[in-house]
């Protein structure tokens, strides 16, 4: 039995981490597409696409996590099914708990590192990423701004660009500020150029007009103009510590006591919430997703035919469980009286798993009957 159980885990953990390695690869190349052009076209420099790029790593590792130790879970034992491995071992007695140990192994040590990664590397990465992207807007405006595009760059300011010169230069510029004290206005001019400097960026206007209605709408005001110089980024707006820190940026503690955090806007405190419970209970899907697999797969009787229709039951638990949890934390995020239900989700699999597991009958007389030839008592019915 130990050598058996050493023999699986080596299989799973070697088969969990393909499956991570290749989801993960597969979630990072779509994500780098859209900052391919940023690089071809647009200037910004390999190394800050790398750093993007890579700190959005955890973000796909905790979600990957899950669907691969369940997905090699059932395929690692729906191999051993079909080789007669599990038959064998059955019939020597092994309950089907014993069986599933090994999964069970892996499935503790991956929801381990998923608690890690939920309670200190996300908030981190995904915080460290969004400083990234804050200075990529600051410091790289040329960057976000695309041709024929209406492009949000942040403190109320939206620019559009109907093309670029190969020198730089900006035809067809129309530039909407409704941040700025006062009411907002609009830009237009028929060319221009992006100017960087220690106060931050701006945009110069050649020929164009600025736009403003009252605030009680009844008067629009044009003032024509040769040159005008706009503030797209001042050094103030630049400072970090003004940037709003969405959920996934703050540590545990901070989404815990969300209420009490002044920083937090209120309509945004149900959310929070939501976050905190979210990292206590999304890393146990780590472990309920293989034990539905093992389930499937151990405590039902052996199906000559193959067992397809476990894989398939299997499967479709898994999913209804995701959406379950997807759908009841949107919910909760309105209603917080909800949140319990997140435990319970979570929970449910894990324990009805492991009470099937545990109590699960062994089909060793169907296994005898239609493996091993009849028994020596039937032998004697018949020759009676």
């Amino acid at each position: 039995m130990g050598a058996f159980n050493r023999q699986v885990t080596k299989q799973l953990l070697i088969g969990m981490l393909l499956v991570a390695l290749i989801l993960t690869g597969v979630l990072w190349l779509t994500q780098s597409l859209r900052f391919v052009d940023w690089i071809v076209n647009r200037g910004l420099d390999v190394g800050a696409f790398l750093t993007l790029v890579a700190m959005l790593v955890p973000n796909f590792l905790v979600i990957i996590l899950p669907i691969a130790v369940f997905t090699t879970v059932l395929f690692v034992y729906s191999r051993l099914g079909n080789d007669r491995e599990l038959v064998a071992m059955r019939a020597a007695g092994v309950s089907p708990l014993g069986l599933a140990k090994p999964a069970i192994v892996v499935a503790l040590l991956v929801t381990a590192f998923s608690y890690g990664l939920y309670f200190s590397v996300l908030p981190a990465s995904y915080a460290a990423f969004k400083d990234a992207q804050w200075l990529a807007r600051q410091d790289y405006s040329r960057v976000l701004i695309e041709e024929g595009t209406f492009t949000d760059i942040g403190n109320g300011v939206t620019i559009y660009v109907r093309e670029r010169d190969r020198d730089g230069g900006l035809r067809g510029i129309l530039v909407h500020d409704s941040g700025s004290e006062g009411a907002p206005y609009t830009l237009i001019a028929e060319r221009g150029s992006l100017v960087y400097g220690p106060d931050g960026s701006r945009v110069v206007l050649i020929n164009g007009s600025r736009q403003e209605v009252n605030e009680s709408g009844s008067y629009l005001s044009v003032l024509y103009f040769e040159r005008y110089s706009h503030d797209l980024v001042d050094s103030a707006h630049a400072d970090q510590s003004t940037r709003y820190r969405d959920a996934r940026e703050r540590s545990l503690l901070e989404l815990l006591r969300a209420d009490d955090d002044l920083t937090v806007q209120p309509h945004d405190v149900g959310k929070f919430k939501v976050e905190a419970h979210r990292r206590l209970t999304a890393p146990l899907a780590a472990l309920g997703y293989p034990l539905v697999a093992t389930v499937c797969l151990l405590a039902a009787p052996f199906r000559r035919g193959g067992q397809a229709p476990q894989t398939v039951v299997a499967v479709v638990t898994v999913l209804a469980l995701a959406l379950a949890a997807l759908g009841l934390e949107n919910l909760a995020a309105r209603n917080l009286m909800l949140v319990p239900l997140l435990y319970v989700l979570a929970l449910a699999p894990i324990f009805t798993g492991l009470w099937v597991l545990s109590g699960a009958p062994r089909p060793l007389v169907r296994l005898s009957s239609g493996l091993m030839g009849p028994s020596p008592a039937t032998v004697g019915r018949r020759t009676a």
